[in-house]
């Protein structure tokens, strides 16, 4: 087996998955309120792109939550860190220094319109100025909103204990570098219309993907069959 093999089984798997649980969702018109479980794995996948020689979306973020012990994050509180605020005095804004997602978003947008100026703190945590900076970002943390809530979204529920030994760390971790082009074989090339090329990050400009963990690592195949098991208990 090859990983453009290995890579095809995968997207037929999320094609299956995409059936079960009745398309793709957006966090444009996301909410808690609708049937997430309790824990999974989520992927996000390019708005600009394809894959090479198929219409079905690239696959840009993969992710999940609650891999360390004892933690109690749920799916849904990481894809609302992600989504950011539905209203209040920041009205679809958001905070992408609770987000690494966020934060890569913004950062290319960034560069790739030259606001750096504008945006001297972007990224920058505890040493960041308090005062004003929240409405100063406000305008870039929209557009990122806007980017982010425009991604399609598909989930697989893998509803076992927090932990780095979980299935969900495991299924992460081997589709990042199943997915990733990072030092190695191009499959699914990016190019110039993907957001990601702007990225101040090697990692992700060159693994054509949302992610840094995890890029240079060799992947599992049997995670694959881990997957299938998951997707197969979906939608029923």
């Amino acid at each position: 087996m090859t990983r453009r093999t290995d890579l095809d089984r995968f997207y037929e798997l999320l094609r299956e998955l995409r059936e079960r649980v009745g398309g793709y969702r957006f966090l444009a018109n996301s909410t808690g309120r609708m049937d997430w479980p309790e824990r999974g794995v989520y992927f996000f996948f390019a708005r600009e792109v394809t894959r090479a020689n198929d219409d079905q979306p690239r696959v840009c973020r993969v992710g999940t939550h609650a891999v360390s012990v004892g933690s109690g994050t749920t799916l849904w509180d990481r894809l609302r860190s992600h989504r950011g605020t539905f209203r209040g005095g920041h009205e679809d804004g958001g905070n992408h220094r609770g987000s690494v997602f966020r934060l890569r978003v913004g950062e290319a947008l960034i560069d790739r319109e030259g606001l750096a100026d504008e945006y001297p703190y972007w990224g920058e945590g505890s040493s960041a100025p308090k005062e004003g900076l929240r409405d100063e970002e406000y305008d870039m943390e929209k557009r990122v909103s806007f980017y982010v809530r425009g991604m399609p979204l598909l989930w697989v529920e893998i509803d076992d204990d927090p932990g780095p030994e979980s299935d969900r760390a495991y299924v992460e971790q081997n589709a990042i570098a199943l997915l990733s082009n990072y030092r190695r074989e191009s499959l699914d090339s990016r190019d110039t219309r993907w957001l990601g090329t702007n990225s101040s990050s090697p990692e992700i400009r060159r693994s054509g993907l949302w992610n840094v963990n995890h890029v240079e690592e060799d992947y599992d195949p049997a995670f694959l069959d881990v997957l299938e098991r998951y997707v197969g208990e979906m939608g029923g």
